[in-house]
């Protein structure tokens, strides 16, 4: 069996987990893979095919924001998921959120499951504070990021083994309540009534 029939084996049965506690919108596991196929007409690099596999997966409906993103290479498999490039109409509703309901993300970002899982959300932030809020606000550590991202290694020997879409599904999983927040800040205004 070619390498990337098994790859598209594997997402499925990821797929087929993840239905188990979310709601995605990709249909297939070989719908979630990105192309092989490397961009070559402004690289020096004229290497024709990726060296990883890649893939991920949309939530469905406008309500449920974030995705889940996995890469597997020796040496540098890792999922990842969370808000890459938020737009400039997103950023803003994300940092109002954080200035008025700071605690409860700092809440899910600071549970047991979450830090042994991912250790500390990741992202770019900006030098100083954020245009419009006060530079003292006792969020201003995640008002002035400009990404929000998750982020989990995983060992060849993990990758290898053969229950490792659980593992990785378990991840993604551990994200949830990341999104959720996320999703009701994206989604809802400061009453909470939905956008």
């Amino acid at each position: 069996m070619r390498e990337h029939e098994k790859v598209i084996q594997f997402a499925d049965a990821l797929l087929k987990e993840m239905h188990k506690h979310d709601n995605i919108e990709t249909a297939s596991g070989k719908k979630s893979l990105h192309r092989i196929y490397r961009d070559i007409r402004f690289s020096s690099d004229k290497t024709p095919y990726n060296t990883h596999f890649g893939g991920g997966f949309k939530r469905a409906t406008a309500a449920l924001r974030g995705g889940y993103y996995f890469h597997i290479q020796p040496g540098n498999t890792f999922v990842g998921g969370g808000f890459w490039g938020p737009s400039p109409e997103d950023l803003k509703r994300i940092r109002e959120d954080i200035a008025s309901n700071g605690d409860e993300l700092k809440e899910i970002l600071k549970t047991k499951k979450f830090k042994s899982t991912f250790g500390e959300m990741q992202g770019e932030s900006l030098k100083t504070a954020a245009k419009g809020f006060d530079k003292d606000h006792k969020h201003m550590d995640l008002i002035k990021m400009k990404q929000f991202l998750l982020y989990k290694p995983f060992s060849d020997e993990e990758v290898l083994a053969p229950n490792f879409h659980l593992k990785m599904n378990a991840a993604f999983k551990e994200m949830r309540p990341f999104f959720d927040y996320m999703s009701l800040a994206l989604t809802t205004d400061a009453n909470g009534e939905s956008l």
